[in-house]
């Protein structure tokens, strides 16, 4: 699997710290199942429900003999304090962190209407990035810290190549256009973000991937069929013949996360395991730039917390350190 440009081997995680959001079902239970067998110190899950983490925790340790060093904690990705209490609860009592999966998705196909959260931004835009965006600003100076040239830290972003479908719309922001334009728009965000973290974080030691993982036979997969007519029916039937497993899913990601590639394009994008150019929008800087301080402006509005990144930030060290 993965081109001839790439190199994968087994990694050993011994004395890692991991998150993973989105690992109850799907491939975000397989790569949970493949991280614990890497031997980290710590796996810690992010669910929204307890339920369901416990059932990958029995999973993960059907699978691999145990679950010791995998734990369940609470969060949810719907709303924006849940994600901040996680952060500072991780934060006080972890405080490592090398490797954030942000897995976690959800799809408004699910019920084929959108709805709100209780911050009263659309479920998919605030589930699929807001709170990712949140999160991982959150865990930053967390994952800066851990990180060292000998194990760089690394922010995975599981992404779709629908991206390129994906457009911004600064006076529709959370795109209430229909569930399809809010899916696609999401995914642009998120490569969006994924190529900005990585302008910011320039020399840190801490790097951002955006990874499709393919067609996956999974439960969002049967929920968009699920109120579907008939004709668009068959034809997701069919096109579902040719999806892969979760486990292969799971591959995809981890393949270039660990791997040791022999040339890079410089998008931080892959699909098929090799690193490709996203679409132009997504690597358009000042689309980055106005989508990082504007998705900045909106947390701000809904829960307290400090971005290292904004421009605000920027700008007020700058003034200080030329006082200085």
């Amino acid at each position: 699997m993965g081109s001839k440009q790439t190199k994968y081997e087994k990694p050993d995680l011994t004395g890692k710290t991991v998150i993973i959001t989105g690992a109850t079902t799907g491939v975000g239970r397989s790569l949970a199942a493949f991280i614990a067998s890497y031997n980290p110190k710590k796996l810690i899950l992010a669910v929204r429900n307890r339920a369901k983490g416990e059932a990958t925790l029995e999973f993960i340790e059907t699978r691999n003999g145990d679950s010791n060093n995998v734990e369940v904690w609470d969060m949810d990705l719907a709303d924006l304090k849940s994600v901040k209490s996680f952060a500072e609860k991780f934060i006080k009592e972890v405080g490592e962190l090398h490797l954030l999966f942000n897995n976690a998705g959800s799809a408004p196909m699910e019920l084929m209407k959108i709805k709100n959260t209780k911050n009263n931004f659309e479920v998919t835009f605030q589930v699929n990035y807001l709170s990712q965006f949140l999160l991982t600003n959150l865990l930053l100076d967390t994952l800066k810290k851990s990180a060292s040239p000998e194990f760089p830290c690394k922010i995975i972003n599981t992404n779709s190549k629908e991206h390129r479908l994906g457009t911004i719309d600064f006076e529709n922001f959370s795109g209430h256009k229909s569930a399809c334009h809010i899916y696609v728009n999401t995914k642009l965000m998120g490569v969006i973000f994924s190529n900005e973290l990585n302008r910011k974080l320039k020399g840190t030691n801490v790097s951002s991937l955006a990874i499709h993982p393919g067609l996956i036979k999974s439960k969002v997969s049967h929920l968009y069929n699920k109120n579907r007519k008939f004709k668009k029916k068959l034809f997701h039937n069919f096109f579902m013949l040719f999806a892969k497993s979760p486990d292969y899913g799971a591959l995809q990601i981890l393949i270039p996360t660990f791997s040791i590639s022999k040339r890079n394009l410089g998008y931080s994008y892959y699909e098929n395991c090799k690193e490709v150019k996203p679409s132009d929008k997504a690597l358009n800087e000042a689309l980055a730039k106005k989508l990082w301080d504007y998705s900045d402006k909106l947390l701000k509005s809904k829960v307290s917390y400090c971005s290292s990144y904004s421009s605000f930030s920027s700008s007020f060290r700058s003034l200080r350190s030329l006082k200085r």
